[in-house]
């Protein structure tokens, strides 16, 4: 089985999570709740069971279908539908960043900071990029638009001996 989820261990505020909350607590329901109302999201069962796992474990990188396997491991019984369209909701929302890394797959990444990453490849895993990246020159937008993001993604692959 390819790994499609990586756990990053973060020292930032940068995003919505709260590492070392207990998913299944009082506490971490109550965050699950605030954090939807404040994205102004009815907060759902599967919203809740999902947001349980997705910001209460730290900063993390999932694609859909990692994220059901993970939901069914903890009896959270959802449809694969399901996951994929309350990840369109949360991301729509503002609480997650896709990131589409091989043009076939996206990533949700719970860091919603503007920051770069290693794509894997094949092994179908996305990691952070740890060291300052800085760019003396970005393009202007065209007439009439403006730059709404910027996604910088290196694509490694294992070397050949």
């Amino acid at each position: 089985m390819d790994i499609q989820a990586t756990t990053i261990p973060g020292d930032d505020d940068s995003g919505p999570d709260v590492a070392g909350v207990d998913p299944s607590s009082e506490a971490g329901v109550r965050h699950c709740l605030q954090l939807l109302n404040n994205a102004g999201l009815r907060p759902t069962r599967q919203r809740l069971a999902l947001g349980q796992l997705l910001f209460l474990g730290g900063h993390r990188h999932v694609t859909a279908e990692s994220l059901y396997e993970e939901a069914m491991a903890t009896n959270a019984y959802l449809s694969l539908a399901t996951v994929y369209n309350t990840l369109n909701q949360f991301t729509e929302a503002g609480l997650l960043r896709r990131i589409a890394a091989d043009g076939i797959k996206s990533f949700f990444d719970t860091d919603t900071s503007v920051h770069p990453h290693f794509y894997l490849e094949g092994e179908d895993m996305l990691v952070d990029v740890t060291d300052g990246l800085a760019f003396t020159k970005v393009p202007e937008a065209l007439p009439g638009h403006e730059i709404a993001r910027l996604d910088v993604i290196v694509h490694l692959r294992r070397r050949r001996t």
